[in-house]
């Protein structure tokens, strides 16, 4: 609240006026509100229990009027905004006049007690998933029966909706890493990208409408693993960054801008907190991620790692082949890639060969399910 409040003075005062207020708090107000009006209610039932001698305790009264009314669906809609905010705030954080508002109006305050804004903003989510121990404590406690089935009950409703929450939260994340990654990878047009493919300008266009861009914008796509390696080529080494996904590796070039975003003339460009800190760091330089080649599905990916033997002879070190085989089990493609230290290899290698398992049982589970299924076998 010090931080919102600081925030909507100065907003008053005309400095920080593009600062977006509902993507930093959502309904903060609304949840302090109710979540104070809970509290209050509770320990009144509490202080009349023990003022009373001994009286019986009402909760059900109380736990139906908010744990069925809004004090659940509050906590969830300031949830759900609580990645954005996060993603909001790191962008934010890299502004001067937004720095001097955190740092000498807003952290220097004694009620702060020396925490920063992002480990305030995670406070609520942690309330919410206390709120199931409460109520078994509660349930533990009481001596009637119909209390305790209702008691029950609403823990029950309770640790559901925090489990529906953390599914919605973490689609919600994976929308945004993949919505940055659509925006900082780049994928060459095939006649950039290999020179033998000669196309004239008058066809380029009907390619162009075939772009392969939107390949990152299925929901349901998970990216797995992600780094910086080293791609040994016939006269050169190549910085390349991998992203392998659930269902097929990509390989690119990281290609960097000497001009970094945040100056007054490009503004500051919003990075995906959950990220790796490597990306971030390119994506704020202006940098990019060019595809050095088409997908390599995961059903056509061939590891293999590199003898030791060659590490003296061929100067490779922490070296590992990935084979592309096309659909007539061809190898159109081969990849001799390098990472910085010898446990990093290992974790790659490994990685992938759990990448691949995992996408041959789900494949295998389909097709068997396909063709055990008697209506889908009829209709087929």
């Amino acid at each position: 609240k010090i931080f919102m409040n600081t925030l909507k003075y100065l907003q008053s005062k005309e400095f920080l006026l593009d600062v977006d207020l509902w993507k930093l708090f959502a309904n903060l107000e609304e949840l302090n509100k109710i979540s104070l009006s809970f509290v209050e209610s509770f320990f009144e039932i509490v202080k009349e229990h023990i003022s009373e001698s001994g009286s019986p305790t009402d909760f059900i009264s109380i736990l139906r009027k908010f744990f069925q009314g809004d004090l659940c669906q509050t906590h969830q809609i300031y949830c759900l905004n609580y990645t954005s905010a996060v993603f909001y705030l790191e962008n934010l954080r890299q502004r001067e006049d937004f720095g001097i508002y955190l740092k000498q109006w807003c952290e220097q305050n004694e009620q702060c007690k020396r925490l920063h804004l992002p480990e305030l903003l995670v406070a609520p989510l942690h309330r919410l998933t206390r709120y199931p121990l409460l109520l078994n404590n509660i349930w533990k406690r009481s001596t009637d029966e119909m209390e305790k089935a209702f008691i029950w009950s609403v823990k029950e409703k309770v640790e559901k909706s925090i489990r529906d929450l953390e599914g919605k939260v973490k689609w919600l994340d994976n929308f945004q890493k993949f919505r940055q990654l659509h925006e900082v990878i780049i994928w060459p047009q095939i006649w950039d990208r290999d020179k033998r493919f000669f196309v004239p300008e008058c066809l380029k266009q009907n390619l162009r409408e075939n772009s392969s861009e939107n390949i990152l914008s299925s929901a349901s796509r998970l990216l797995l693993h992600e780094g910086r390696l080293t791609l040994a080529e016939s006269t050169k080494l190549l910085d390349v960054y991998l992203f392998l996904f659930d269902d097929f590796l990509l390989i690119t070039k990281i290609k960097r801008n000497k001009k970094k975003y945040g100056g007054s003339d490009t503004g500051i460009i919003p990075v995906c907190p959950s990220l790796t800190p490597e990306l971030q760091s390119l994506i704020r330089e202006g940098g990019f991620c060019s595809v050095l080649d088409q997908p390599i599905p995961l059903d056509r990916l061939i590891l293999k790692n590199v003898d030791p033997v060659h590490v003296t002879v061929f100067s490779l070190r922490n070296a590992f082949l990935i084979q592309h085989e096309n659909r007539y089990r061809q190898c159109i493609a081969v990849f001799l890639l390098q990472t910085q230290t010898e446990i990093a290899k290992k974790t790659w290698m490994s990685r992938i060969e759990m990448a691949i398992s995992n996408y041959t049982k789900q494949h295998e589970t389909k097709k068997s399910t396909l063709f055990c299924s008697p209506a889908e076998s009829s209709e087929i």
